[in-house]
């Protein structure tokens, strides 16, 4: 659901530079030297930068837990091309240090330590499927938390009647509204862009209430490590990661990931070892390596150049990446980090979401290449097997659209999106495709539908697990 800071390569993606640098004032780094890319078919194998990842070890404060392990490094596998006919090599991955890796359970999936089990090795959203609404927030209040980026504010929706029911002040620029780990608190990054006043909102979701904002800086996005033990906090236009604690947000150590320029979605391997977030202005993807904390290596997509949502795969190994500029889906192995496939979707690629059976992957389309796009785009949602990675549906929005990011009703109904130019949310007939549009405020970007069936997040609007 995204937009962040720098911008890279082709013509389309300097013109959406340009409209990012005035919003965000950021500059334009240069093209890593080595990133050769070459083009691929939409079904072959991509591949990424021969390079070794940058020194980025996590720098952590004198009066915080310093890491635990110095980063792990990349080395280039890839033969040397003839130089009349380069291609782009492919990163190759140092696998983490043992401290990774949790001690073995014979028939189950390997965890890091502290982090729920994995009841389905072949589905790792087989406890959000309808139904299996924790006990802990049974009782909170049904409803959509749209956060109003240029508002400054968040509309709060009855999903009964499709009505703004609330509407609050929050802090300067509100990108996200994640739920916390424990599922106790939905929190509304403030990022503040252009400034350094960024800070986290705190919403209970018992009362629909916000509380006392907590001062964070640059929170663009945020995650929580599946064990709990770190909320991350996406740093975008520093082009760092903060690693925090989950209830008071005091700072532990950052990850920085220089290259990734733009870093701001992510999704987890289904061990919890690692996660891969992509870097919007640059056609890249980082892996971390969430229990050192520390950066494992890059890979540069194959075309495209606007990575934006990434969601992990029911198999909890292969990853989707939205690209915004390849107007469709890559597949990635999240294990050797190689890209394996292309699904085209349809123009403006940008958010995705598992259906509540863990069968389908919903994937909003925002109809521009723009980061400020028009009202009225041709946007549309395409729906995607998973078994198949076919699209088996595509359901435009009525007069055109502009669908960004959300999630999907507890019954597995709806599917609720912001509509990113256009004002309005989206409540999306998951079986029909028919719309209903809700107007809240100024440019909704993030929003979260809450409750949600789980045991904890691991954030943004709700990957819940």
């Amino acid at each position: 659901m995204k937009f962040s800071h720098h911008a890279f390569i082709v013509s389309l993606v300097g013109l959406s530079l340009a409209t990012a640098q005035a919003t965000r004032a950021q500059e334009t780094p240069a093209a890593p030297a080595q990133a050769a890319s070459a083009p691929a078919t939409a079904s072959s194998a991509a591949s990424g930068v021969t390079s070794q990842a940058p020194a980025s070890a996590a720098t952590t404060p004198s009066a915080a837990p310093s890491s635990s392990a110095t980063p792990a490094s990349t080395t280039a596998g890839s033969t040397t091309p003839p130089s009349t006919a380069p291609v782009a090599p492919v990163v190759q991955v140092t696998p983490p240090t043992a401290t990774s890796a949790a001690t073995p359970v014979a028939g189950a999936v390997q965890t890091i330590p502290g982090m729920p089990a994995v009841i389905d090795p072949k589905n790792i959203y087989s406890e959000t499927i309808s139904g299996k609404i924790s006990p802990a927030i049974k009782d909170d209040l049904a409803r959509v938390y749209v956060p109003n980026l240029r508002g400054n504010s968040v509309s709060v929706i009855d999903p009964a009647t499709f009505k703004v029911v609330d509407t609050f002040k929050v802090g300067r620029s509100p990108q996200h509204v994640v739920p916390s780990w424990d599922l106790r608190t939905l929190w509304v990054t403030n990022n503040a862009e252009g400034s350094n006043d960024g800070s986290l909102t705190p919403i209970d979701p018992r009362t629909g209430k916000p509380g006392p904002a907590v001062t964070v800086d640059d929170p663009y996005n945020m995650y929580f490590t599946p064990d709990g033990k770190y909320a991350i906090v996406v740093a975008e236009a520093h082009e760092r990661l903060d690693f925090r604690d989950p209830h008071t947000m005091a700072l532990i150590g950052s990850v920085e990931a220089p290259q990734c320029k733009g870093i701001n979605h992510a999704d987890f391997s289904i061990d919890g070892r690692y996660a891969i977030f992509t870097c919007e202005f640059g056609g890249y993807l980082a892996k971390i390596d969430t229990v050192n904390r520390s950066l494992i290596g890059y890979l540069k997509l194959s075309k495209g150049g606007m990575p934006q949502d990434i969601l992990t795969a029911p198999d909890g190994h292969k990853f989707y990446i939205a690209d915004m500029h390849a107007d469709g889906v890559f597949a990635v192995d999240g294990d050797s980090f190689k890209e394996t496939g292309f699904i085209p979707t349809g123009p403006g690629t940008h958010g995705e979401y598992p259906s509540r059976d863990g069968k389908f992957m919903y994937v909003a389309n925002r109809g521009s290449h723009r980061i400020h796009g028009p009202r009225h785009s041709p946007g549309s949602v395409s729906v995607i097997d998973f078994a198949t990675d076919k699209v088996v549906k595509t359901w435009p929005i009525p007069g055109g659209g502009s669908p960004d990011m959300g999630n999907v009703s507890a019954d597995g109904k709806l599917l609720w999106l912001s509509g990113r130019f256009d004002d309005v949310a989206y409540a999306i007939n998951t079986e029909t495709g028919d719309v209903k549009k809700i107007p809240v405020g100024a440019e909704p970007h993030g929003l979260t539908v809450w409750p949600q069936p789980g045991r904890y997040s691991v954030g943004h609007t709700g990957i819940l697990r």
